[in-house]
Protein backbone atom coordinates (compact mmCIF):
# COMPACT_ATOMS: atom_id res chain seq x y z
CA UNK A 1 0.00 0.00 0.00
CA UNK A 2 1.59 3.07 -1.09
CA UNK A 3 2.70 6.13 1.85
CA UNK A 4 0.31 8.69 -0.02
CA UNK A 5 -2.76 6.21 -0.24
CA UNK A 6 -5.68 7.77 1.47
CA UNK A 7 -3.13 10.66 2.94
CA UNK A 8 -5.52 13.82 3.59
CA UNK A 9 -3.25 17.22 2.69
CA UNK A 10 -2.03 19.02 6.30
CA UNK A 11 -4.11 22.13 7.02
CA UNK A 12 -2.98 25.65 6.12
CA UNK A 13 -2.78 27.93 8.70
CA UNK A 14 -4.74 30.98 7.04
CA UNK A 15 -3.53 34.26 9.95
CA UNK A 16 -6.49 37.02 9.97
CA UNK A 17 -5.77 40.20 10.91
CA UNK A 18 -8.68 41.12 13.26
CA UNK A 19 -9.74 45.26 13.87
CA UNK A 20 -10.71 46.41 16.68
CA UNK A 21 -13.53 48.54 16.78
CA UNK A 22 -14.47 50.89 20.15
CA UNK A 23 -17.03 49.51 22.03
CA UNK A 24 -21.02 51.49 21.95
CA UNK A 25 -23.44 50.66 24.58
CA UNK A 26 -26.59 48.60 23.61
CA UNK A 27 -28.87 51.73 23.69
CA UNK A 28 -26.58 53.31 20.96
CA UNK A 29 -27.17 51.15 18.56
CA UNK A 30 -30.32 51.57 15.81
CA UNK A 31 -29.50 54.55 15.11
CA UNK A 32 -29.16 56.54 11.45
CA UNK A 33 -25.16 57.17 10.86
CA UNK A 34 -25.60 60.86 11.84
CA UNK A 35 -26.39 60.67 15.20
CA UNK A 36 -24.13 57.90 16.22
CA UNK A 37 -22.02 60.88 18.52
CA UNK A 38 -25.45 61.58 20.79
CA UNK A 39 -25.85 59.96 23.69
CA UNK A 40 -29.30 58.34 24.24
CA UNK A 41 -30.95 59.65 27.44
CA UNK A 42 -32.31 56.76 29.30
CA UNK A 43 -36.15 57.14 29.64
CA UNK A 44 -36.39 57.88 33.42
CA UNK A 45 -33.56 60.23 33.21
CA UNK A 46 -36.05 63.34 33.59
CA UNK A 47 -38.22 61.66 36.09
CA UNK A 48 -35.06 61.72 38.21
CA UNK A 49 -34.33 64.35 40.66
CA UNK A 50 -31.24 66.17 40.96
CA UNK A 51 -28.64 65.97 43.95
CA UNK A 52 -29.13 69.73 44.61
CA UNK A 53 -33.29 68.84 44.44
CA UNK A 54 -32.64 66.27 46.98
CA UNK A 55 -30.85 67.87 49.57
CA UNK A 56 -32.73 71.18 49.22
CA UNK A 57 -35.70 68.88 50.33
CA UNK A 58 -34.43 67.46 52.84
CA UNK A 59 -32.92 70.17 54.13
CA UNK A 60 -36.43 72.03 54.18
CA UNK A 61 -38.17 68.92 56.11
CA UNK A 62 -35.56 68.99 58.73
CA UNK A 63 -35.59 72.47 58.60
CA UNK A 64 -39.80 72.59 58.69
CA UNK A 65 -39.47 69.46 61.38
CA UNK A 66 -36.98 71.70 63.72
CA UNK A 67 -38.44 75.44 62.59
CA UNK A 68 -41.68 74.07 64.28
CA UNK A 69 -40.49 71.99 67.58
CA UNK A 70 -38.09 74.71 68.43
CA UNK A 71 -40.94 77.66 67.62
CA UNK A 72 -43.51 75.39 69.87
CA UNK A 73 -40.60 75.49 72.73
CA UNK A 74 -40.06 79.11 72.37
CA UNK A 75 -43.30 79.81 72.40
CA UNK A 76 -43.73 78.17 75.49
CA UNK A 77 -40.95 79.58 77.13
CA UNK A 78 -42.00 83.02 76.16
CA UNK A 79 -45.90 82.74 77.04
CA UNK A 80 -44.35 80.99 80.76
CA UNK A 81 -41.82 84.27 81.10
CA UNK A 82 -44.64 86.78 80.10
CA UNK A 83 -46.82 85.04 82.97
CA UNK A 84 -44.00 85.14 85.59
CA UNK A 85 -43.71 89.13 84.71
CA UNK A 86 -47.05 89.53 85.05
CA UNK A 87 -47.28 87.96 88.48
CA UNK A 88 -44.12 89.72 89.60
CA UNK A 89 -45.56 92.97 88.69
CA UNK A 90 -48.73 92.19 90.54
CA UNK A 91 -47.05 90.96 93.55
CA UNK A 92 -44.95 94.41 93.25
CA UNK A 93 -48.02 95.97 93.72
CA UNK A 94 -49.62 94.14 96.53
CA UNK A 95 -46.15 94.62 98.71
CA UNK A 96 -46.44 98.17 97.65
CA UNK A 97 -49.57 98.45 98.89
CA UNK A 98 -48.94 96.68 102.39
CA UNK A 99 -45.89 98.90 102.73
CA UNK A 100 -48.40 101.80 102.52
CA UNK A 101 -50.84 100.36 104.96
CA UNK A 102 -47.92 99.79 107.54
CA UNK A 103 -46.24 103.47 106.86
CA UNK A 104 -49.82 104.82 107.30
CA UNK A 105 -50.92 102.84 110.33
CA UNK A 106 -46.91 103.01 112.14
CA UNK A 107 -46.29 106.75 110.91
CA UNK A 108 -49.25 108.84 109.97
CA UNK A 109 -51.99 107.72 112.18
CA UNK A 110 -50.20 108.36 115.75
CA UNK A 111 -49.28 112.22 114.36
CA UNK A 112 -53.42 112.52 113.42
CA UNK A 113 -54.24 110.95 117.07
CA UNK A 114 -55.63 114.46 118.92
CA UNK A 115 -57.41 115.69 115.55
CA UNK A 116 -59.34 112.49 115.53
CA UNK A 117 -61.40 113.43 118.58
CA UNK A 118 -62.72 116.41 116.85
CA UNK A 119 -62.87 115.36 113.31
CA UNK A 120 -62.57 112.19 111.63
CA UNK A 121 -59.53 111.80 109.38
CA UNK A 122 -59.54 109.13 106.26
CA UNK A 123 -56.22 110.01 105.49
CA UNK A 124 -55.31 108.00 108.98
CA UNK A 125 -56.76 105.02 107.89
CA UNK A 126 -54.18 102.27 106.73
CA UNK A 127 -56.88 101.04 103.21
CA UNK A 128 -58.04 105.10 102.46
CA UNK A 129 -54.65 105.67 102.40
CA UNK A 130 -53.14 102.51 100.19
CA UNK A 131 -56.21 103.20 97.72
CA UNK A 132 -55.33 107.15 97.15
CA UNK A 133 -51.95 106.14 96.47
CA UNK A 134 -53.03 103.60 93.58
CA UNK A 135 -56.27 105.94 92.13
CA UNK A 136 -52.74 108.33 91.70
CA UNK A 137 -51.10 105.79 89.86
CA UNK A 138 -54.51 104.08 88.20
CA UNK A 139 -54.65 108.03 86.65
CA UNK A 140 -51.29 107.14 84.33
CA UNK A 141 -51.58 103.49 84.25
CA UNK A 142 -55.86 102.77 83.50
CA UNK A 143 -55.17 98.74 82.83
CA UNK A 144 -53.73 99.01 86.68
CA UNK A 145 -55.86 99.26 89.42
CA UNK A 146 -56.04 98.59 93.44
CA UNK A 147 -58.98 97.65 95.30
CA UNK A 148 -59.69 96.48 98.70
CA UNK A 149 -62.97 94.89 98.39
CA UNK A 150 -65.44 94.79 101.70
CA UNK A 151 -68.53 93.05 101.86
CA UNK A 152 -69.67 95.61 104.73
CA UNK A 153 -67.67 98.90 103.79
CA UNK A 154 -67.83 101.53 105.81
CA UNK A 155 -67.10 104.03 102.69
CA UNK A 156 -69.40 102.58 99.97
CA UNK A 157 -66.36 102.83 97.15
CA UNK A 158 -64.99 100.28 98.86
CA UNK A 159 -67.97 97.58 98.73
CA UNK A 160 -66.70 94.71 96.75
CA UNK A 161 -68.33 93.74 93.34
CA UNK A 162 -69.76 90.82 92.36
CA UNK A 163 -66.84 88.84 91.36
CA UNK A 164 -64.65 89.62 94.05
CA UNK A 165 -67.47 89.04 96.50
CA UNK A 166 -67.02 85.47 94.92
CA UNK A 167 -63.03 85.84 96.01
CA UNK A 168 -63.66 87.18 99.34
CA UNK A 169 -66.73 84.03 99.97
CA UNK A 170 -63.84 81.48 98.92
CA UNK A 171 -61.64 82.80 101.76
CA UNK A 172 -63.75 82.49 104.39
CA UNK A 173 -65.19 79.06 103.29
CA UNK A 174 -61.53 77.91 102.57
CA UNK A 175 -58.54 79.43 105.57
CA UNK A 176 -55.92 76.90 103.78
CA UNK A 177 -56.47 79.23 100.73
CA UNK A 178 -54.09 82.94 101.20
CA UNK A 179 -53.82 84.07 97.34
CA UNK A 180 -55.79 83.43 94.56
CA UNK A 181 -54.39 84.15 91.12
CA UNK A 182 -56.66 84.60 88.37
CA UNK A 183 -57.72 86.22 84.54
CA UNK A 184 -60.97 87.86 83.51
CA UNK A 185 -62.09 90.27 81.37
CA UNK A 186 -62.41 93.88 81.60
CA UNK A 187 -63.18 97.07 79.24
CA UNK A 188 -59.16 97.21 78.75
CA UNK A 189 -58.91 93.88 77.50
CA UNK A 190 -57.87 90.88 79.62
CA UNK A 191 -56.02 91.57 83.14
CA UNK A 192 -54.65 88.79 85.57
CA UNK A 193 -55.70 89.14 89.18
CA UNK A 194 -53.87 88.94 92.32
CA UNK A 195 -56.01 88.28 95.61
CA UNK A 196 -55.39 88.20 99.15
CA UNK A 197 -57.49 88.07 101.90
CA UNK A 198 -57.96 91.03 104.73
CA UNK A 199 -58.85 90.05 108.08
CA UNK A 200 -60.43 92.25 111.07
CA UNK A 201 -57.81 92.96 113.48
CA UNK A 202 -58.45 93.58 117.16
CA UNK A 203 -58.06 97.56 116.51
CA UNK A 204 -60.31 97.38 113.72
CA UNK A 205 -63.10 96.82 116.19
CA UNK A 206 -62.61 100.68 117.77
CA UNK A 207 -64.62 101.83 114.55
CA UNK A 208 -66.45 98.72 112.90
CA UNK A 209 -67.77 96.64 116.10
CA UNK A 210 -70.76 98.01 116.97
CA UNK A 211 -72.58 102.05 115.54
CA UNK A 212 -72.51 102.56 119.93
CA UNK A 213 -68.34 101.66 119.89
CA UNK A 214 -67.55 103.59 117.24
CA UNK A 215 -66.43 107.15 117.32
CA UNK A 216 -69.08 109.89 117.08
CA UNK A 217 -66.83 111.49 114.29
CA UNK A 218 -67.26 108.44 112.61
CA UNK A 219 -71.12 108.36 112.86
CA UNK A 220 -71.07 111.85 111.55
CA UNK A 221 -69.00 111.37 108.22
CA UNK A 222 -70.30 107.67 107.30
CA UNK A 223 -73.63 106.96 109.31
CA UNK A 224 -74.85 104.01 111.52
CA UNK A 225 -75.61 101.62 108.28
CA UNK A 226 -72.57 100.44 107.41
CA UNK A 227 -69.32 99.00 108.38
CA UNK A 228 -69.97 97.37 111.71
CA UNK A 229 -70.47 93.99 112.74
CA UNK A 230 -67.28 92.92 111.98
CA UNK A 231 -65.19 89.95 114.22
CA UNK A 232 -62.01 89.96 115.55
CA UNK A 233 -60.19 87.29 112.52
CA UNK A 234 -63.18 87.19 110.29
CA UNK A 235 -62.47 87.64 106.53
CA UNK A 236 -64.72 90.79 105.84
CA UNK A 237 -62.29 91.60 102.61
CA UNK A 238 -59.81 91.11 99.96
CA UNK A 239 -56.87 92.90 98.70
CA UNK A 240 -57.18 92.93 95.06
CA UNK A 241 -54.50 93.55 92.17
CA UNK A 242 -55.50 93.67 88.91
CA UNK A 243 -52.54 93.75 86.10
CA UNK A 244 -53.47 94.00 82.27
CA UNK A 245 -51.85 90.66 79.97
CA UNK A 246 -52.11 92.06 77.01
CA UNK A 247 -48.74 94.42 76.98
CA UNK A 248 -46.64 91.47 77.89
CA UNK A 249 -48.36 89.13 75.44
CA UNK A 250 -47.28 91.67 72.94
CA UNK A 251 -43.70 91.53 73.80
CA UNK A 252 -43.78 88.29 73.67
CA UNK A 253 -45.31 87.94 70.16
CA UNK A 254 -42.73 90.66 69.20
CA UNK A 255 -39.89 88.40 70.73
CA UNK A 256 -41.09 85.46 68.44
CA UNK A 257 -41.72 87.20 65.16
CA UNK A 258 -37.71 88.37 65.69
CA UNK A 259 -36.97 84.65 66.51
CA UNK A 260 -38.53 83.40 63.63
CA UNK A 261 -37.42 86.17 61.15
CA UNK A 262 -33.74 85.42 62.84
CA UNK A 263 -34.17 81.32 62.40
CA UNK A 264 -35.75 81.84 58.72
CA UNK A 265 -32.64 83.78 57.62
CA UNK A 266 -30.48 81.36 58.87
CA UNK A 267 -31.89 79.20 57.12
CA UNK A 268 -31.80 80.68 54.14
CA UNK A 269 -28.08 81.51 54.16
CA UNK A 270 -27.13 78.30 55.47
CA UNK A 271 -29.84 76.86 51.93
CA UNK A 272 -27.43 79.41 49.59
CA UNK A 273 -23.96 78.15 51.24
CA UNK A 274 -25.08 74.33 51.13
CA UNK A 275 -26.23 75.20 47.11
CA UNK A 276 -22.78 76.65 46.33
CA UNK A 277 -20.32 74.56 48.14
CA UNK A 278 -22.34 71.47 46.51
CA UNK A 279 -22.64 72.79 42.97
CA UNK A 280 -18.71 73.37 43.21
CA UNK A 281 -17.39 70.53 44.92
CA UNK A 282 -20.06 67.87 43.82
CA UNK A 283 -22.55 68.35 40.80
CA UNK A 284 -20.31 70.44 38.63
CA UNK A 285 -17.14 68.19 38.72
CA UNK A 286 -19.81 64.31 38.22
CA UNK A 287 -21.29 66.39 35.57
CA UNK A 288 -18.04 66.73 33.88
CA UNK A 289 -17.01 62.85 34.45
CA UNK A 290 -20.53 62.36 32.43
CA UNK A 291 -19.43 64.01 29.45
CA UNK A 292 -16.37 63.03 29.41
CA UNK A 293 -17.89 58.82 29.72
CA UNK A 294 -20.29 60.03 27.23
CA UNK A 295 -17.33 60.66 25.00
CA UNK A 296 -15.96 57.73 25.85
CA UNK A 297 -18.68 55.26 25.00
CA UNK A 298 -18.97 56.21 21.79
CA UNK A 299 -15.34 55.51 20.40
CA UNK A 300 -14.06 59.26 21.07
CA UNK A 301 -10.84 58.46 22.40
CA UNK A 302 -9.71 62.58 22.28
CA UNK A 303 -11.83 63.34 25.34
CA UNK A 304 -10.24 65.53 28.17
CA UNK A 305 -8.88 63.64 31.13
CA UNK A 306 -11.24 63.14 34.07
CA UNK A 307 -11.43 66.26 36.19
CA UNK A 308 -9.51 65.46 39.95
CA UNK A 309 -10.77 68.36 41.46
CA UNK A 310 -13.29 68.93 43.83
CA UNK A 311 -14.34 67.50 47.10
CA UNK A 312 -11.53 64.48 47.91
CA UNK A 313 -13.57 61.89 47.31
CA UNK A 314 -14.45 63.05 43.96
CA UNK A 315 -10.97 63.80 43.23
CA UNK A 316 -10.13 60.63 43.79
CA UNK A 317 -12.70 59.02 41.92
CA UNK A 318 -11.60 61.00 38.52
CA UNK A 319 -7.71 59.88 39.52
CA UNK A 320 -8.85 56.19 39.57
CA UNK A 321 -10.83 57.06 36.35
CA UNK A 322 -8.36 58.32 34.97
CA UNK A 323 -6.18 55.27 35.79
CA UNK A 324 -8.98 53.11 34.46
CA UNK A 325 -8.55 54.95 31.10
CA UNK A 326 -5.08 54.77 30.62
CA UNK A 327 -4.77 50.71 31.61
CA UNK A 328 -7.72 50.77 28.43
CA UNK A 329 -5.92 52.33 26.35
CA UNK A 330 -2.76 50.28 27.06
CA UNK A 331 -5.07 47.35 27.03
CA UNK A 332 -6.36 48.01 23.10
CA UNK A 333 -3.26 48.41 21.74
CA UNK A 334 -1.58 45.58 22.95
CA UNK A 335 -4.46 43.74 21.22
CA UNK A 336 -3.78 45.84 17.90
CA UNK A 337 -0.18 45.34 17.86
CA UNK A 338 -0.55 41.35 18.74
CA UNK A 339 -3.07 41.50 15.91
Amino acid sequence: MSDCAGSRPAPQRVRVRHRLHPVVPIHYFGRSQGRRDRPVAHIGDKKRMSLLVRVNLALIVVFAVGATVTGFVCRTVLEANAEREIRTEAGLMMDSALAVRDYTAREIAPLLHAQMQSVFLPQSVPAYAATENFLRVHDTRRDYSYHEATLNPTNPRDRATDWEADIIERFRNDNAVHEIVGERDTPMGRSLFLARPISAQPECLVCHSTPEAAPATVIEKYGRNNGFGWQAGDVIGAQVVSVPIAAAETAASGAFRTFLIALSTVFAALLVVVNLVMYALVVRPVRRMARIAEQLSVGDMSAAEFPATGGAEIALLGRAFNRMRKSLDKALRILENGA
